[in-house]
C-alpha cells in the first residue's frame, strides 16, 4: 500500500514540474531559424527563435498601446514579457527596421531601412564567418562560425530591466565594467526609467535599488537593499533560501569581479522559466512561469514593507515590520529619539542619538575601555558601504578590534557560519528585523548594561490600569487559569493585549525570574514569533504588553464556522503551518540557545492583519512550572507527548510532538482532545493511503488535476506523523521539519506506528487541566 502511495506521490511531482517548465513551443518543433548569418537580415515581421526549446524569441514589437517599433527578446509562451530591448533611446517610426551583420563582421546593427540610418548597433573584434545565434540561455550572442564558444558580443552583457538565469550584475575590477538592470519608464516606453538595480560592491556584496542620478552617483537615491551577502543567501531576503534549490545564487568576489547571478535548476523535464525584474514603479519581483494557468506566479517582491525603505528609521533606529502601522521605528538599545518631536509626528529619519557616552577616551585608549557589547539579534545588518571587512578574521578578533578602535561603534559576523569581520566606525542605518537574521554587536557604555530587561520597555501600573480603564470589565477580552487579557488603547489610537498574570498561578520562582524571562522574551526576534512590546513589574503585578491581533487565534478559524474556516484555503494553510514550523525551529536553535515553546497549541497561534501566524506565550509557560515537578501541568491535554504525560519529561522534542497535532488539526478541521482520536484516525488512513480523507470536510477539496498541492498536502500529512511518534529519538528536529516543509526533494523516513493509547485521559487531572489553559488566543 505504501509503495502505491509512493508512486501516486512521485507521478504528481513530475506531472507538477513538467507543467511547471512545459516551455516547448511550437515555433521550434517547427525548425524556426535560431540563426542569423552575414549576408542575411531580419526585417519586421520575422523572428528568430532559440533552438532546443524554443523558449525565447527574438523579432520587433510594439509595448503597451504605443505605435513605436523596438528590436526586442521575449519569452516565446508570454510574448509580452520582453526582457531585452536593443533600441531603448530610438524607437523606429514604423516597420522598416531590419537587423544584420556588416560587410566585414565587425558590428550587429539595426537600421532604419527607410532612411538607412543606425539605429542601434553592437561593435566587437571583426569575424570574417561571424554568425548571430539567439541561445536557449535567452542569451543572443555574436559568435566566429568558424568554431569555438567565445563570444564575439553577447545581449547578456547589456541587460535591460530583467536578470534571467545565468546573467550577471555587478562590476569587472579590472576593466570597470559595470552590469546592472534598469526599469523601463513606462508599460508603453522601454527607455531606460528612473528606478535601477545594482550590485553593491563596496563593503560586503549586497544588491541595491535606486531612483534617480544613474544608479549610486550623480544625486541617485538608495530605495531599497537586500542586506549584505551572508554566504548562503542576502541577509535581508532569508526567504531566497526557501527557494534555492530550485534557483540557486552565485556571488562571485575575486581579484578579477564581484558579481551576482542565479540558476534553474531542471527537476523533472526542462528548468523552469524565471526572471528576476527592476519594474518602473520601483518593484523588483522574482517571477516563475506556471504552464497550467498560463501566468507568471510572483515569488519575491521587494520593498516588501515599510520596513524595507532604506533608512526609514534613521541612524541608529531599527525597524519591526510586526509592529504597529503607527511604530514601525524603534531605537536600538542604549539611544533615544534625537528628536522626540518629529518622532511624534512620525518622522523618524532625523534616527536616535546615544544616551551615554562611550568611555573609549577616558580609558587613554581602546584597549583600556569599559565598554561592552550589547547583541541585537536576528536582524538585517546595517549599510556596509563605509564598513571595513576583513573575510579572514575570527569573532574573537572581530570584538577586539572593535573595543581597540575608539571610532567602532558596532560589529558582525561576514558570514552566517559566525566568519570574516564587519567593523562599523561610522551611523549605522537600515537595520530591522528578518526571519533568520544575524547578529550585529552594539557598543555601548558599561552603565548601559544596569537594567536586566533592556531591549524591551518598561511601563508603570498607572500608564497600563490608563489604557486599560484600571483594568475595566470593558476591556475584558478573556480568562484563563494563568491569565486574563484586556485590550488596551494608548493614547495615540493604537491597541494593544494586555496580559494580567494571576499571582494565585504564578510560583514564587516564577515571580523572583519574571525580569529575567522578559529579557529573554525580549531577545527573540522573528516573524513568526509574537512580539513582546513592553513589561510592567511593579509591586505584586507582573503584565505583559504585545500588540493586539484582531484576528484572535488560529482554532478560532480552524474549528470556527464555515466563512472563517473557508478564508484559510489549502494553500494558506500549509503557508501557517510553514511559518509556524519556523518560528519553533528559531526557539530551539536560534541566538540565545533552546527555548522550549512548552504549550504549543493552536490557540497560542494569532493570526495578524494578512492571516499569517504569530506564535504567542514562547516565554511565559516557564513562570508557572512549580519547583517540584508534578505539580503543575503546562502543556494543554491533546497536545503532551508521551514522555511528558507519563513521566513529565520536557525536551525539544515534546515541542516536536505538539507541532505534529497542531499540524494535523490545521489540516483536519478537528480537536485532538483529551481522547486523542484525531491521531487514529490520522495513521488508519495512512495505512490505508486515503490521506486526502484526512482533510477539513468543510473545505472543497483540492482539483484532481493540482499536482502540487495534492503532493504538497500528502507530504504535510506524512510529516505530522512523523511528529508524533511515541519514542521521541525517532521524530525529527524543527530543522529537519522546516527542510522537509520547503523542500519537495528532501528525504523523509516512514513513520512508525504510534501506540495512541489515549494517555491524557489515564492519569489524575492536574491543575491546568481544571484551569484550562493561558488566554493568549483572545489577544
Amino acid at each position: 500500500m505504501r509503495s502505491t502511495r509512493q508512486s501516486s506521490n512521485l507521478l504528481r511531482l513530475v506531472a507538477f514540474f513538467f507543467l511547471l517548465s512545459g516551455q516547448t513551443s511550437a515555433a521550434a518543433a517547427a525548425g524556426v531559424a535560431d540563426k542569423l548569418d552575414k549576408g542575411q537580415n531580419l526585417t519586421d515581421g520575422q523572428t528568430l527563435v532559440s533552438s532546443g526549446g524554443g523558449s525565447y524569441t527574438l523579432g520587433f514589437f510594439s509595448p503597451g498601446k504605443s505605435t513605436k517599433r523596438y528590436l526586442g527578446i521575449w519569452f516565446t509562451v508570454s510574448g509580452d514579457t520582453v526582457y531585452w530591448v536593443a533600441n531603448r533611446d530610438r524607437p523606429l517610426d514604423g516597420k522598416s527596421g531590419v537587423l544584420l551583420l556588416n560587410d566585414d563582421g565587425s558590428q550587429l546593427v539595426l537600421l532604419d531601412g527607410g532612411s538607412r540610418r543606425t539605429v542601434w548597433s553592437a561593435s566587437f573584434l571583426a569575424a570574417s564567418a561571424a554568425v548571430v545565434q539567439l541561445l536557449d540561455s535567452g542569451n543572443l550572442v555574436v559568435r566566429n562560425g568558424s568554431g569555438g564558444d567565445a563570444y564575439l558580443w553577447q545581449s547578456f552583457d547589456q541587460p535591460s530591466d530583467t536578470l534571467l538565469p545565468g546573467m550577471k550584475m555587478g562590476k569587472s575590477l579590472w576593466s570597470g565594467q559595470e552590469w546592472f538592470i534598469t526599469a523601463w519608464r513606462s508599460a508603453d516606453d522601454p527607455s531606460p526609467g528612473d528606478y535601477r538595480r545594482t550590485l553593491a560592491t563596496d563593503g560586503l556584496p549586497e544588491l541595491v535599488l535606486w531612483r534617480g542620478g544613474g544608479g549610486g552617483g550623480g544625486g541617485a537615491t538608495k530605495v531599497y537593499r537586500t542586506g549584505p551577502w551572508n554566504g548562503r543567501f542576502f541577509n535581508g531576503v532569508p526567504e531566497a533560501s526557501n527557494y534555492s534549490d530550485k534557483f540557486p545564487l552565485q556571488v562571485t568576489s575575486s581579484a578579477r569581479e564581484v558579481t551576482y547571478g542565479y540558476g534553474s535548476v531542471a527537476t523533472a523535464g526542462a528548468a523552469p522559466l524565471t526572471r528576476v525584474v527592476v519594474n518602473y514603479t520601483g518593484v523588483v519581483e522574482r517571477l516563475v512561469w506556471d504552464a497550467s494557468s498560463r501566468a507568471w506566479q510572483r515569488f519575491f517582491q521587494g520593498p516588501r514593507d515599510p520596513c524595507d525603505s532604506y533608512a526609514r528609521c534613521g541612524p541608529f533606529g531599527l525597524c519591526d515590520a510586526d509592529a504597529a502601522a503607527t511604530s514601525f521605528c524603534g531605537c536600538v538599545d542604549g539611544f533615544t529619539a534625537a528628536s522626540p518631536s518629529a518622532w511624534a509626528l512620525r518622522n523618524t529619519s532625523g534616527g536616535c542619538r546615544r544616551g551615554v557616552a562611550l568611555d573609549c577616551a577616558a580609558g587613554g585608549g581602546g584597549s583600556r575601555t569599559t565598554d561592552k557589547f550589547k547583541v541585537v539579534r536576528g536582524v538585517k545588518l546595517p549599510d556596509t558601504r563605509n564598513a571595513s571587512v576583513d573575510m579572514g578574521a575570527t569573532a574573537a578578533e572581530c570584538e577586539r578590534r572593535c573595543l581597540g578602535n575608539c571610532s567602532c561603534v558596532a560589529y558582525a559576523a561576514a558570514d552566517i557560519n559566525g566568519g570574516g569581520c564587519v567593523i562599523w566606525t561610522d551611523d549605522i542605518v537600515d537595520v530591522r528585523y528578518v526571519d533568520r537574521g544575524q547578529d550585529l554587536y552594539l557598543r555601548l557604555a558599561k552603565s548601559e548594561f544596569d537594567n536586566p530587561s533592556m531591549g524591551v520597555a518598561s511601563v508603570n501600573l498607572a500608564t497600563i490600569k490608563s489604557i486599560t480603564e484600571n483594568f475595566s470589565e470593558n476591556c475584558l477580552i478573556g480568562e484563563g487559569g494563568f491569565s486574563t487579557v484586556y485590550k488596551g488603547v494608548q493614547s495615540d489610537g493604537r491597541m494593544v493585549a494586555v496580559k494580567r498574570l494571576k499571582q494565585s498561578a504564578l510560583t514564587n520562582k516564577g515571580k523572583k525570574d519574571f525580569a529575567r524571562e522578559v529579557a529573554v522574551m525580549a531577545g527573540l526576534h522573528h516573524g513568526s514569533l509574537l512580539r513582546l512590546l513592553a513589561y510592567c513589574n511593579e509591586g505584586n503585578e507582573r503584565i505583559l504588553v504585545y500588540a493586539y491581533m484582531k484576528n484572535k487565534s488560529l482554532d478560532n478559524h480552524i474549528f470556527g464556522p464555515l466563512p472563517r474556516r473557508a478564508n484559510l484555503h489549502w494553500r494558506r494553510r500549509l503557508d501557517i503551518i510553514q511559518a509556524i514550523a519556523k518560528g519553533v525551529a528559531y526557539l530551539h536553535e536560534g541566538p540565545d540557545g533552546s527555548v522550549i515553546h512548552r504549550d504549543l497549541k493552536l490557540s497560542n497561534i494569532l493570526l495578524d492583519d494578512e492571516l499569517k501566524p504569530k506564535i504567542a506565550d514562547f516565554g511565559t509557560a516557564k513562570l508557572f512550572v512549580a519547583d517540584q515537578s508534578g505539580q503543575t501541568l503546562v502543556v494543554s491535554q491533546g497536545y503532551a507527548s508521551p514522555e511528558y504525560a507519563l513521566r513529565d519529561e520536557m525536551t525539544l522534542k515534546c515541542d516536536v510532538y505538539s507541532f505534529g497535532v497542531v499540524l494535523l488539526e490545521t489540516l483536519s478541521g478537528v480537536r485532538n482532545g483529551s481522547m486523542q482520536t484525531l491521531l487514529p484516525q490520522a495513521w488508519r488512513l495512512w495505512e490505508q493511503g486515503n490521506l486526502m480523507d484526512l482533510l477539513d470536510p468543510a473545505m472543497a477539496r483540492p482539483a484532481p488535476d493540482d499536482a502540487e498541492l495534492l503532493y504538497d498536502l500528502e507530504r504535510c500529512i506524512h510529516i505530522g506523523l512523523l511528529c508524533i511518534q511515541d519514542m521521541a529519538d525517532d521524530r525529527p528536529t524543527m530543522s529537519e521539519i522546516v527542510a522537509m516543509l520547503t523542500s519537495r526533494t528532501s528525504q523523509m523516513e516512514q513513520p512508525k506506528r504510534p501506540t495512541l493509547d489515549s494517555r491524557a485521559a489515564m492519569r489524575p487531572l492536574r491543575q491546568s487541566d481544571v484551569q484550562g489553559s493561558t488566554t493568549t488566543d483572545l489577544t
